[in-house]
């Protein structure tokens, strides 16, 4: 389900603050709304002047059979026409013009919000429910302002309409007119509901969006468990969601118009029983109960538009609700940063009494790890499941900020330095090899500006990734899928590497970047990452302890803190943790000691 960030508020003025702040969107387009009115207000008394027309054309051409009047009324009503239609164009394509413009904007200003928010934003909302926002609930948003403008021209085209029924039978209009309240009935009742339904739907919207999403995402799985029956009646259930909560939205949408029209037909009815009564008795001519008739026929169109420019701002608002909730939210804040660029070499990086905790009534992932790594040296950690290795290294680029010690880079605490510049000084090669769908060229040179091609032939030769990538018809230029699909996960792990060669940054963190790899792929990649950490300060997190036999000092971790830390012989002699790890690695110590003097004579 998609997670509602605050609320839904239902009162008049909360709508108000919704339609006031969605309506500063198209400020920057004034001139043309104000083209738009004005061939609003064109349309509009072009209307009255149709239903003016009526009057002569009946009285002068068809009872007192002026032959003049034969020759200019119809072309008159020819031009009035073309004049209205010319004025409808104007403004609608001006409208949709803005709106276009507008929904650009909102979608632009909605991404961007999202895309600096920090990572516990991520793992607590869903990616469906963030992508119906941007994708569904802004394109709702662009029909106000021409809702808006239609509900005002259709209201300028009542009170034409209204004047022209006055001034023709001020009795009549009465008798009409007393109708038009009931007529708006549906405009509030109506309005009310759809509001809510809307709302609902946007919801369920953003759930069929988490599913597919997690779905595609995790196809493998399904087709592995063959659970394609069992995906396919979940999606119908959604499915049914949606379309139970479209029914009732076109329910009463569609209720609206056939209330006003059966409103509209009585108040018509008895119009005609009244006027057809004061023609009969001499009392009024035909044309002028005609051109009355039109008048109050075509005022009861604009209130029908009025009622479904109304149903389509409870929508805007609906979908309102939810971009604000993300735009405006107290507890949606983007990342912070400092003001310093770092830029200078590397120096040391210091862990001071940290202590995390991913959330505040969960304990603590780590608890006050205290650490220094000076330039060149390569360390590792090791430990068992959940003993805080991943937190401990994802903090140093600050995907997520501590609650309480110091982590220093060159002596200055990280959160002083701008995060482009701290991240940019950190390679960060992950178990996880994503890479985007386009070419090994792009993902290679990703995020650094214009791409180098020498520079990425040298970091995918380092990388090993050379060999089979110019096997590939299209070489570098071959495009490998969403997530990688097109390629094997060694050469997905290769390219990630060679991408952080070319980074070329002072500090490498390697996560398990082999855990998830054969023993062929994972040969290959061990001597890729050698190059990679070759004249460089490197952490390296493994679970295989293989892969750290190498580092000038080794931390063991367990539950949060660092239990023990020297180089392998001497946790082997004093870390019973160690030696635990090492049995269920090479089965016992003496083993891993061999293994140890073999890679010191080689």
């Amino acid at each position: 389900m998609a997670q509602e960030l605050i609320k839904p508020q239902y009162s008049f003025k909360d709508s108000m603050r919704l339609l006031k702040r969605i309506l500063a969107y198209f400020k920057p387009y004034k001139v043309r709304i104000s083209f738009a009115i004005i061939a609003m207000l064109i349309g509009a008394l072009t209307s009255a002047a149709l239903a003016y027309l009526v009057q002569p054309a009946l009285d002068k051409i068809f009872i007192e059979k002026d032959h003049n009047a034969l020759l200019w009324i119809p072309p008159l009503l020819v031009l009035v026409q073309l004049l209205n239609g010319a004025a409808r164009f104007v403004q609608n394509f001006l409208l949709e013009y803005c709106g276009l413009h507008v929904l650009e904007e909102l979608r632009d200003e909605l991404y961007n919000k999202i895309i600096y928010l920090p990572l516990k934003f991520f793992e607590d909302n869903q990616v469906g429910m963030l992508m119906s926002r941007i994708i569904n609930d802004v394109m709702q948003i662009r029909t106000s302002l021409p809702s808006i403008v239609i509900i005002i021209r259709e209201l300028t085209t009542c009170v034409g309409l209204i004047g022209l029924v006055i001034y023709r039978d001020p009795i009549l209009a009465a008798i009409g007119l007393l109708a038009l309240p009931l007529a708006f009935f549906p405009f509030v009742y109506f309005g009310r509901r759809l509001r809510k339904i809307g709302r609902k739907s946007q919801a369920t919207i953003a759930d069929i969006s988490i599913f597919l999403n997690e779905i595609f995402s995790g196809i493998r799985v399904l087709k592995a468990f063959s659970t394609e029956k069992k995906e396919t009646a979940r999606f119908s259930q959604e499915n049914k969601r949606l379309v139970e909560q479209a029914v009732k939205q076109a329910k009463y949408s569609q209720l609206s118009s056939p209330i006003m029209e059966l409103v509209g037909i009585i108040a018509v009815a008895i119009i005609i029983w009244y006027g057809g009564k004061q023609v009969m008795e001499g009392v009024s001519t035909p044309g002028t109960f005609f051109s009355f008739l039109a008048a109050m026929i075509m005022l009861y169109e604009p209130v029908k538009k009025i009622t479904n420019a109304n149903n389509e701002i409870q929508r805007a608002l609906a979908s309102a609700e939810r971009v604000f909730e993300v735009l405006d939210s107290p507890e949606i804040n983007v990342e912070k940063q400092g003001s310093l660029v770092l830029d200078e070499p590397f120096r040391d990086l210091e862990f001071r009494n940290v202590t995390f905790a991913y959330n505040s009534d969960d304990q603590p992932a780590l608890r006050k790890v205290s650490f220094k790594l000076k330039a060149g040296e390569r360390v590792a950690i090791v430990g068992p499941s959940g003993a805080g290795k991943s937190t401990f290294v994802n903090l140093i680029p600050r995907f997520y900020d501590i609650q309480a010690g110091d982590i220093l880079i060159n002596g200055t605490p990280i959160y002083d330095y701008t995060l482009a510049s701290l991240r940019k000084y950190i390679s960060l090669v992950s178990q996880d090899a994503f890479l985007f769908n386009t070419t090994i060229m792009e993902n290679i040179g990703y995020g650094l500006g214009e791409l180098e091609p020498e520079r990425v032939y040298r970091a995918a030769k380092l990388a090993y990734a050379d060999e089979f990538i110019e096997a590939m018809p299209q070489g570098y230029d071959t495009c490998v899928g969403e997530r990688g699909v097109k390629i094997s996960g060694g050469q997905k792990q290769r390219i990630t590497i060679a991408r952080a060669i070319y980074k070329n940054s002072p500090l490498l963190i390697l996560d398990e970047a082999t855990s998830a790899l054969d023993s062929e792929s994972e040969r290959i990649v061990q001597k890729a990452l050698e190059n990679l950490m070759q004249d460089r300060t490197s952490i390296v997190i493994a679970h295989r302890l293989s892969t750290v036999l190498g580092s000038d000092r080794i931390l063991v971790m367990d539950e949060g803190r660092i239990v023990a830390e020297g180089t392998h012989q001497q946790l082997l002699k004093t870390s019973p943790l160690y030696q635990k790890l090492c049995r269920l690695q090479f089965m016992d110590a003496s083993k891993a000691l061999e293994l140890v003097e073999e890679g010191r004579e080689q």
